[in-house]
């Protein structure tokens, strides 16, 4: 065992080391100097525990290379490209997926028909992250869950961890999947220049073989224990979801309360049925039963031996009928009789009239028009009683609209827009009577809702309380009908005209000078004689330096 040892000649461990009091610097030694423009380590001074000397040789001849190196080992050459741009397999293989037609046999247990079933199935590979999907086409009425076999996911390989990669996938191959043998037989155009772009020979596409049991479904075999004149299921496939259409009408006039009646009759060609809705019409007051006549087969000739049979009781089977209703005993313009009902077809569809041209061109099918029947369903106009002068004309008519009479709509617009805004007219009642010369009234016209008041003023040893005429509502013009109102407006109050308030006649005599500063900034809407006479009457006292007639401002109307 070697030990090192300080100057004082004592190991140098732990306890024995002693700190050098004398000393003053306490930098550390450079190891690297320079030499020729070069880096070098500088030598050891020698000791205990250092490192042997470099030779001398060794030194210099690590110099002379340095000194030979190319400036292109330093810096790089300067034909050197530039690096090409890294793309991510998740962008450069985004939405590209390789896709490979293939096929599987299941077995059928339990069935003398059949051994065996193939089912084609499209596998997509996604190249963004090697997942597989396996889906198998819907096939209608196929009575199989079909669709989705597999979600897409890494499918595994073997034990081992490894997963199916695009590599292991061509045509003609066995691709083993959770136990099933999904053979691969053809691909598109996108996946065959895929792989062969990679350097992937791909083998030649083979035929999917034929299911046995589809090609017989497809064309199915009649297999009768009785002789029969034609094959129902043939018909069933054929013809399922094929409807003829017709339009006629119900003559039920013989019954009680009866009528015409419109309804629609469909012929299900799949198994030869009949049924028949009727059309209704809203507010036609029948009860709207969706069916006439239920989907069933309709016989059109009973035999002989059993016209007696208690039909009314029990339902007509095949052995009493001799002939049921078929396509051709439908034809437009004649009557037919369906469970003692009689209908007259005039129109069809389109898919109706395209049957009868291929399959029965010899028919004559026209559209019958027939002319429209006056509805005497129809409720009578209601006639508006005459006015009865209470109340407004339009809360009023409310009464006859409805059984709980509603509050007659205002215009809310017109009321803020013109609030408090009211014209004033000087009036004098049109009379016969002495006594009523020299009455005065104040007629206001509300703007807001074009309603009027008028107020009579007091008189001094009258003898007539004063006070409310009229209170605020809208007063008609003479002749004016209930169907028809029309009312007083500001065009029709000119200076000297006559107003007819419920057989009150008024003849008005001066106005306020708000008045005609509001007709002025409606001029378009106000006649011109009406707005002459107001700048007639108010213009000539306004020009000859007197003051306008202050007594209808001075008069104030009672809240009502």
């Amino acid at each position: 065992m070697s030990w090192n040892w300080n100057s004082h000649g004592l190991p140098f461990l732990p306890g024995y080391s002693f700190r050098d009091v004398t000393k003053s610097a306490f930098h550390r030694p450079q190891t690297l100097g320079y030499k020729n423009g070069y880096a070098l380590p500088r030598r050891p001074t020698g000791g205990i525990g250092q490192d042997p000397l470099l030779s001398e040789q060794l030194i210099q001849q690590e110099i002379s290379e340095l000194s030979l190196q190319t400036q292109d080992m330093t810096y790089g050459s300067y034909e050197q490209g530039l690096p090409i741009e890294f793309i991510p397999a998740h962008v450069a293989l985004d939405k590209k997926v390789l896709r490979f037609y293939a096929y599987f046999v299941e077995k059928i247990l339990c069935s003398p028909e059949e051994d065996c079933r193939v089912r084609s199935v499209v596998i997509y590979y996604y190249l963004e992250d090697d997942s597989i999907c396996i889906i198998e086409p819907t096939v209608q009425d196929s009575g199989m869950p079909q669709g989705k076999r597999i979600k897409r996911q890494r499918l595994p390989k073997n034990e081992h961890g490894d997963h199916h990669m695009w590599k292991d996938l061509n045509l003609g191959i066995d691709l083993e999947v959770y136990g099933v043998k999904y053979h691969i037989t053809d691909c598109d155009a996108f996946t065959k220049e895929f792989m062969e772009s990679e350097g992937i020979v791909l083998n030649d596409p083979e035929p999917t073989p034929v299911d046995a049991y589809s090609k017989r479904r497809t064309n199915p075999q009649p297999s009768f224990t009785t002789p029969s004149e034609f094959n129902t299921t043939l018909q069933f496939l054929t013809m399922d979801c094929k409807v003829l259409r017709f339009y006629a009408l119900w003559d039920d006039a013989d019954s009680l309360y009866g009528d015409t009646r419109p309804v629609t009759i469909h012929y299900f060609l799949s198994d030869d049925t009949v049924e028949v809705r009727e059309m209704h019409k809203p507010n036609s007051g029948r009860d709207p039963f969706p069916v006439l006549m239920r989907r069933q087969k309709l016989p059109k000739k009973i035999k002989p031996e059993s016209e007696t049979f208690p039909s009314c009781v029990l339902e007509v089977s095949k052995q009493e009928v001799d002939e049921y209703y078929s396509p051709k005993d439908f034809q437009l313009g004649k009557t037919i009789t369906l469970l003692r009902r009689c209908f007259q077809l005039y129109d069809f569809d389109g898919f109706t009239k395209e049957y009868y041209q291929k399959n029965h061109p010899d028919m004559e099918m026209k559209p019958i028009e027939f002319p429209k029947k006056t509805d005497t369903s129809q409720v009578t106009k209601k006639e508006v009683p005459p006015y009865n002068g209470f109340g407004s004309l339009e809360d009023s008519l409310q009464n006859c609209l409805s059984l709980i009479p509603q509050p007659p709509k205002k215009n809310i617009l017109k009321m803020l827009e013109n609030s408090n805004k009211v014209l004033r007219y000087t009036a004098r009642l049109d009379s016969q009577n002495p006594k009523d010369e020299g009455r005065p009234f104040v007629l206001s016209y509300f703007l807001s809702d074009d309603t009027i008041s008028i107020f009579e003023r007091p008189t001094r040893n009258s003898g007539i309380i004063s006070g409310k005429f009229l209170e605020k509502t809208r007063v008609p013009k003479p002749g004016a009908t209930v169907e028809n109102p029309e009312f007083y407006s500001p065009a029709d109050f000119a200076i000297g005209a006559t107003v007819d308030v419920f057989s009150h006649r008024f003849v008005l005599t001066d106005a306020d000078h708000y008045v005609l500063t509001y007709l002025e900034s409606n001029s378009s809407q106000i006649p011109c004689q009406t707005l002459e006479s107001l700048q007639q009457k108010l213009g000539v006292e306004t020009s000859s330096n007197q003051p306008v007639d202050q007594n209808v401002d001075d008069v104030a109307e009672p809240s009502s």
